[in-house]
């Protein structure tokens, strides 16, 4: 069954020049349409009467300018009073938090000179007054039953729930795939760790799959928020699915990014999230963010790991006392071989701590290997 055909709940579709902070407000857009929300159960009802509606969100000021007629009304916002004034001609405008019907039966006039790429007269509306305000706008169409949203000309298109789903069970299988090979990198980083045998390139490859498994988490979370209140076990599993990779992922560059300070182990993960899918694939791109050379055989070369991402896996370890630990021995494979003396000597670690130190990265060691 097509789009145009369904007449199930809708959810999001971009239309491919949704970006940066367009995307974000757009996104709380389709939050705010969400099965469960008073907006969707209204949206649903003019879709299911076969109707269809102009409704501006926010920035009153500007669209108040571009009124013509309607009439005044300031109600607390219900969908059963928005169904029921979509059968009026005009728009509807609402308060920024969509808590009030502000006015309903408006004539919108938008500057006829603003680009518009669409051909029905409430989709073209729809579009200019984005563009010329700061205002979210929905329309509804009759004919096609489906509903768009815009703002400052950017554009979404709610798809069927079922759909959705789908690609969310979808982009969770890919969310698993990519969780696995992260653990199997990070594994086999930790034990080349252990025993100082890290090359650029093994440290690279586990920066790659966590940034990998960060992103496509992200898109989950795109459906979840599109999905509402069906979205509630697809939310479960991708929390169950990324449990603390942000943390591996910010410790892991910092453990191999060339300086090794806050400030540019944070840049490098910029740098990481900026990249396109086909650039994070590259190793030799990859290994020049954390400022390794990227070629062939400088991804061959020798390197170290400096020990937060381990360290932090070990109980009750201040970050404080992991930073003087990194200060004082620079690797993990020095400090894993340090005697329980030499770990009492850094500043805040004590005997009892350098006891769990010890045991801690031999458990840990023993655990990876098993």
């Amino acid at each position: 069954m097509t789009q145009e055909q369904t007449h199930g709940p809708r959810h999001a579709k971009g239309s491919g020049k949704v970006a940066g902070h367009s995307r974000d407000r757009l996104a709380e857009a389709l939050r705010r349409a969400a099965p469960g929300t008073g907006l969707r159960e209204a949206l649903d009802n003019i879709i299911s009467a076969d109707g269809g509606a102009l409704i501006v969100i926010g920035d009153h000021d500007s669209v108040t300018a571009i009124c013509d007629g309607g009439f005044a009304l300031s109600v607390p916002f219900s969908p059963q009073r928005l169904f029921e004034l979509t059968k009026m001609d005009g728009a509807i405008l609402l308060d920024e938090e969509c808590e009030t019907i502000l006015r309903a039966n408006v004539h919108l006039v938008p500057n006829a000179s603003l680009p518009t790429s669409e051909t029905g007269m409430r989709h073209r509306t729809a579009e200019r007054v984005s563009r010329q305000t700061s205002a979210l706008v929905i329309s509804v169409s009759r004919r096609r039953r489906t509903v768009s949203i815009y703002w400052h000309g950017s554009k979404i298109t709610l798809e069927d729930v079922t759909v959705v789903l789908a690609k969310a069970n979808q982009a969770l299988q890919t969310l698993q795939r990519c969780r696995t090979g992260l653990d199997r990198a990070l594994g086999r980083l930790t034990l080349l760790e252990f025993d100082d045998a890290v090359t650029v390139g093994d440290a690279v490859l586990a920066v790659q799959r966590s940034e990998l498994v960060l992103r496509v988490a992200k898109e989950v979370a795109r459906y979840v928020d599109q999905l509402g209140s069906e979205g509630r076990l697809v939310s479960l599993q991708a929390d169950e699915l990324t449990a603390g990779v942000a943390d591996e992922h910010a410790t892991l560059v910092r453990d191999y990014v060339q300086g090794g300070s806050v400030a540019q182990a944070a840049a490098a993960r910029i740098a990481l999230s900026e990249l396109t899918q086909d650039e994070l694939g590259d190793s030799g791109r990859a290994a020049a963010i954390l400022g390794f050379a990227g070629t062939t055989d400088g991804l061959e070369l020798p390197t170290r790991s400096r020990g937060y991402r381990v360290l932090r896996r070990i109980p009750s370890l201040p970050l404080a006392v992991i930073n003087r630990l990194v200060e004082r021995f620079a690797a993990l494979s020095v400090i894993s071989g340090a005697t329980e003396q030499a770990l009492d000597s850094v500043d805040g670690v004590g005997a009892r701590r350098a006891r769990t130190i010890s045991e801690g990265l031999r458990r840990l060691r023993e655990t990876t290997l098993s």
